[in-house]
């Protein structure tokens, strides 16, 4: 073994396992986001015979048989791709609390992992077959792919199924998403590893009649179900302040960036949260798999042999991440207003205003943002806060502006719901020092479709049949010199940075397929345990809720909490 120190490292030491004086050479780190990067300065490591102690080293040539630890690694995907839903603010459902911080948490740990990440929360319907279709497009031969969905969900003779917002109190299976009929369409495209991670009840749905029937699946050994609950259970969050994460992730975030095969990761997870008081006897995470291959989600990338292909991937998923450019507005009295903005998910944004420049005979101002156009989902008293948890957002204020300069900030929701350019008017108000009179001006601004709202996910896509085909196919592409309508060769780069840690809560989710509604708060919260230092530092023991719906006037009606902050899942 050898430990390389470098200061931007975040323990402190890097620990390589398996080396040989074969490893020996320049090194260098990379550190990066979805915006920048930076490389340290290069490094040279010798590694000697005798150089480690209790290891017994000899010179090897790099041309000979690879080392155990090549052959463990030589498996690798052609790229990585995943969704990640969550769904809190159900229009008939109880509404959840976990969803929004389990989909950060993940988002921010996968994007360590070089996969190219869509993060979306409070799909209806429309959008979340959509968004499963543009995701679709994003997977190929060779690719890895992972969907994640928190929120409220159920399960019937086998078959899974992803409730949307907008859901009807006695949704069937019409009114969901099939998980099932997810896993055929993603085997078509004929990717290596296929991994669901499902943080959703498992209750069955009484109101659902005979299930589907899903089409033939093909024999393949790659596949994996990673369920947050065993079947006809329920998925629980802890009750901590305003967040929540469920407990599915709370474990789930400390293993997955493990080099190990992707079962067996799952399988620890699982031990994990067996050891955890809090929920022994109320949730255990089942695995269900047939993948043959050591495929691990830290394997490494490697391009195909058709730069067209890989060209067009990276085209499709940077259309749904463009971010408007920072820009400075003069107004006529003098002031200058800067204006950045931010990707919190695929489908949130944040806009931050400052004054940069301010005349000496203006004795104050302030810039604040109005009259957006219509369809996106904001509350208008959570915009132009001095800090970002009143704005309702996760990221922290440092990644946006240093804490010395003063700014607001606004949370823009919901922008796969724009059907045209997001518009909105900058309001500056002043006052002269010889003037007791507010002075107002007004700017109108104009950033076109950004981040997800380009790909129009409440537009309905072609029959399912046709789905290779609905917008950008890229097993055709190669054969085709032009780009379809509303993409380009390039897109401008974001001034600011959009990803950074996330807060650690948790939340639970519950069953789908039984009725609540808001009309029937009846609630009941589990008795509290001991506390669990797996879950928290806090001294204080943190309730653990469930909620469910129950039709038909069913006496028990238990409550489901979630984070608004994460996915989470619940029937």
């Amino acid at each position: 073994m050898i430990a390389i120190f470098g200061v931007v490292m975040c323990r402190g030491c890097l620990q390589i396992l398996c080396v040989t004086t074969a490893d020996r050479g320049m090194y260098s780190c990379r550190v990066f986001n979805l915006y920048h990067e930076v490389w340290s300065d290069q490094v040279h490591v010798k590694i000697d015979p005798g150089s480690s102690i209790d290891a017994s080293w000899e010179e090897i040539d790099a041309a000979a048989t690879p080392s155990p630890a090549r052959q463990i690694s030589k498996l690798y995907a052609t790229d990585k791709v995943a969704l990640l839903m969550g769904n809190m603010n159900y229009l008939h459902h109880r509404p959840l609390r976990a969803p929004m911080a389990d989909v950060h948490e993940m988002t921010n740990l996968l994007r360590q992992l070089d996969f190219k990440v869509v993060s979306l929360l409070d799909l209806n319907w429309q959008e979340m077959h959509s968004a499963v279709t543009e995701f679709l497009l994003l997977l190929d031969r060779g690719v890895y792919g992972l969907l994640y969905f928190a929120g409220h969900g159920y399960e019937n003779y086998g078959n899974s199924f992803m409730v949307p917002i907008d859901a009807p109190a006695s949704y069937t299976s019409e009114n969901c998403l099939w998980v099932q009929d997810v896993l055929q369409r993603m085997q078509e495209r004929e990717t290596s590893l296929n991994v669901f991670l499902l943080d959703m009840c498992r209750k069955r749905n009484l109101n659902d009649g005979v299930p589907p029937q899903p089409g033939q699946l093909k024999v393949t050994a790659n596949i994996v179900f990673g369920y947050a609950t065993c079947v006809d259970a329920e998925a629980f969050e802890v009750n901590k302040d305003d967040l929540s994460n469920g407990i599915f992730i709370n474990f789930l975030k400390q293993r997955v960036m493990e080099d190990e095969k992707v079962t067996v990761m799952l399988d620890r997870v699982a031990e994990d949260m067996g050891r955890c008081e809090i929920t022994r006897g109320r949730q255990a995470l089942e695995l269900r798999s047939n993948l043959s291959e050591r495929r691990a989600l830290t394997d490494r990338i490697q391009s195909s042999g058709c730069p067209e292909t890989t060209s067009a991937r990276n085209l499709q998923w940077a259309i749904a991440h463009v971010l408007p450019k920072s820009r400075n507005l003069q107004f006529d009295c003098g002031v200058t207003v800067q204006l950045g903005f931010a990707a919190e998910f695929s489908n949130i944004m944040i806009i931050y205003t400052r004054i940069l420049e301010n005349p000496k005979d203006i004795a104050s101002c302030s810039a604040h943002l109005t009259d957006f156009t219509e369809g996106l989902d904001m509350d208008l008293k959570m915009s132009n806060q001095e800090n970002l948890l009143d704005a309702g957002s996760l990221l922290p204020m440092e990644i946006l502006l240093p804490a010395e300069l003063p700014g607001l900030y606004t949370r823009l929701k919901g922008l796969q719901r724009l059907t045209k350019e997001l518009t909105f008017t900058v309001c500056l108000q002043y006052k002269y020092t010889n003037l007791d009179e507010e002075v107002h001006e007004r700017q109108t601004v104009t950033v076109g479709k950004p981040l997800v709202s380009k790909l129009n996910l409440h537009e309905p896509r072609l029959p399912r049949s046709y789905s290779a085909s609905s917008s950008f196919d890229l097993h055709s592409f190669s054969h085709s010199s032009s780009f379809p309508e509303g993409f380009g060769p390039s897109f401008p780069a974001s001034e600011t940075s959009s990803i950074g840690s996330a807060s650690t809560t948790w939340s639970y989710y519950s069953q789908p397929g039984l009725s609540a509604t808001p009309s029937s708060p009846g609630k009941l919260n589990l008795p509290v345990e001991d506390d669990s230092p797996e879950l928290f530092d806090s001294d204080a023991p943190q309730p653990l809720t469930t909620s469910k719906s129950l039709p038909h006037g069913q006496v028990e009606d238990l409550t489901y909490r979630f984070s608004n902050m994460h996915n989470f899942h619940s029937c």
